[in-house]
């Protein structure tokens, strides 16, 4: 790996968020049906710390598996605090990145059924086609990690937020399923819109609004707004994050009601492009076929069914590192309104 790569490694550690399991039953209750018979890959999850990996693990039997794989990283920031996988010399709180393959859950304790003391006992097993370590350091664009994605059939994990562009960009290259979490901004990324206008991709079903989901952080986390502590634990909430998913959902395909209709006087014209401002998605007037502009937040109730999506502005990912001059920003000033934030332009179906 490059030494840029590297310091991008290092760095994505920084932004480790480990979801609550709670939040994932919530989501992936929408999806069981998708998970029989196939390969699930969390390539970013220490099976010991991931709630990802304890969900699939638990439900194994019952979401009809084929197999459940799960990587982690070199020196990850939450190591060794329930199971040690590999003896650590010196006492020292690291270890080498490793992958879990898990075909079955039997059940080890003879209790009749498949909880979490079975998962625990299997992961303490010397069982070497259940576990071992990696050859280089974890991280998901390794050729190990690459070699493994390639057998999956649905990706599902948080990924660092940093990484999420090349992230989403190795899903697409390999042509994989996938259910991950990401920063609502995400959607302007040049690597997630066009996957969204083209319907490639979109939001998942719970909506997630700022403060909504709370991620357990390393004790060593920097301190930053939007924190606390429970029983020891440290906890940091990062705004707006939303599923994003190619896993078709019901909620999708739920017709937003349109009750309003158009007035020039409720509804005023940008000043340099064609197209009406509506400061809320409840606001969409039923009477309208022009260009529409709208909060991102829409993509929440987006069906492609009654929709198309002709463009977002402004295109963040235009100035992020490229030197590009940032794009004209939606104006009001004839009717002196605050500027809009971002708008993603939309247009009804007939």
């Amino acid at each position: 790996m490059a030494r840029k790569d590297l310091a991008q490694a290092k760095d994505a550690k920084k932004d480790e968020f480990y979801t609550q399991l709670s939040d994932i039953e919530k989501e992936l209750i929408h999806y069981r049906d998708y998970f029989r018979d196939k390969v699930v890959f969390c390539n970013c999850d220490d099976p010991y710390e991931s709630n990802f990996f304890k969900y699939f693990a638990l439900n194994f039997n019952a979401l009809g598996l084929k197999k459940l794989i799960a990587t982690c990283y070199d020196g990850s920031p939450i190591a060794q605090q329930e199971l040690p996988l590999f003896p650590i010399k010196n006492d020292t709180p690291t270890r080498k990145a490793y992958k879990v393959e898990i075909s079955e859950v039997p059940d080890l304790d003879g209790n009749g059924a498949r909880d979490l003391t079975d998962v625990k006992l299997l992961l303490k097993s010397s069982d070497h086609n259940v576990k071992a370590e990696l050859k280089g350091n974890g991280d998901f664009r390794s050729p190990e990690c690459v070699e493994l994605l390639k057998q999956a059939d649905i990706v599902v994990t948080n990924p660092p937020f940093s990484l999420f562009r090349e992230y989403v960009a190795q899903l697409v290259k390999y042509d994989k399923k996938f259910l991950i979490i990401g920063n609502m901004n995400a959607v302007a990324y040049k690597e997630v819109f066009p996957l969204i206008k083209e319907n490639k991709m979109w939001l998942g079903v719970t909506r997630q609004g700022t403060g909504s989901m709370w991620f357990k952080v390393p004790s060593d986390f920097p301190l930053k707004s939007g924190q606390k502590t429970e029983n020891g634990i440290r906890f940091q909430t990062i705004g707006n994050t939303a599923w994003y998913t190619n896993l078709d959902h019901s909620r999708r395909h739920e017709e937003l009601i349109l009750i309003k209709h158009y007035t020039p006087e409720e509804y005023p014209h940008y000043d340099n492009y064609d197209a009406i401002e509506v400061g809320s998605v409840n606001d969409i007037p039923c009477d309208y076929d022009g260009i529409i502009g709208v909060p991102i937040t829409f993509l929440g109730k987006y069906n492609p069914n009654q929709f198309e999506i002709i463009d977002i502005n402004p295109h963040f990912f235009t100035v992020v590192g490229q030197g590009l001059p940032k794009p004209k920003q939606l104006t009001l000033h004839n009717v002196g309104q605050k500027d809009p934030y971002a708008r993603i332009l939309i247009r009804k179906k007939h």
